[in-house]
């Protein structure tokens, strides 16, 4: 089975990036699953807190020995959508070492303006730029080479290269069905759907390019964040797949 663990930060296409990969008729996936075991760890109060926390094993080393170990049923490829601020700084990551590891980026202007129309006051950690080039770092140095890297803006303007270059890095067949799929929601979704999954509910396919108009403005009390995150998209994005 290949193991395809797509790394992400909030407010970026890695939901429908998983609805490609679930609407392939080899293919299970897993939305999130360390979730409850950060909210556990942190106390931060998200919505549908309990129901998650229900959900959910909240000790990681349970959720991380199902993402190397568990079967699918007959599956021959398991995409697991994460989150990088779900690792958090008790989780030892050998765990990683065992998968196919991607990371998603997008601009980070887009995503802080974005998350800070959510919450009013949050940490570069609560975006998880750290922990995804610390990953990042980690599998580079460990396989000698670059991982693959998917950035949203430039998939989002010709998704069939970006996807099938993609399928090609982590050794599986490309397949049309990843570019459409039925409107609506899925079993495999996280009980927190509701909270977030509208649009890509209402989608069949990945959405326009975004526009080359600036990125919205951003609070000034998040500028210093926003340096700080520009400066790890920088290390990324220039080994991110081009269309």
């Amino acid at each position: 089975m290949r193991r395809i663990a797509m790394w992400s930060g909030p407010r970026n296409i890695s939901t429908a990036m998983m609805r490609a990969f679930e609407n392939r008729p080899d293919c299970a996936v897993v939305d999130e699953p360390f979730y409850a075991a950060y909210l556990v760890e942190t106390g931060l109060e998200h919505p549908a807190r309990e129901a998650i926390i229900a959900s959910q094993p909240t000790d990681w080393r349970v959720v991380a020995d199902d993402l190397v170990h568990g079967g699918r049923g007959d599956a021959t490829v398991f995409y697991q959508k994460h989150m990088t601020q779900h690792l958090l700084p008790s989780m030892d990551l050998a765990f990683t070492d065992s998968l196919e590891n991607c990371f998603l980026i997008r601009e980070p202007r887009r995503i802080l303006a974005s998350y800070a129309r959510i919450r009013p006051d949050f940490s570069l950690e609560e975006v998880g730029f750290p922990q995804q080039i610390a990953l990042f770092r980690r599998v580079r140095e460990r396989l000698g080479t670059v991982p693959p890297v998917i950035d949203s803006a430039l998939t989002l303007r010709d998704p069939a290269s970006v996807l099938r270059q993609l399928c090609e890095r982590v050794g599986i067949a490309f397949s049309e069905c990843m570019l459409a799929w039925p409107a609506g929601p899925r079993d495999s979704d996280g009980v927190w759907a509701p909270h977030w999954y509208a649009a890509v509910e209402a989608s069949t396919g990945f959405a326009p390019p975004e526009p080359d108009a600036p990125p919205p403005p951003l609070p000034a009390q998040y500028e210093a964040l926003c340096e700080e995150a520009e400066a790890i998209y920088a290390e990324m994005l220039p080994h991110a797949l081009r269309p």
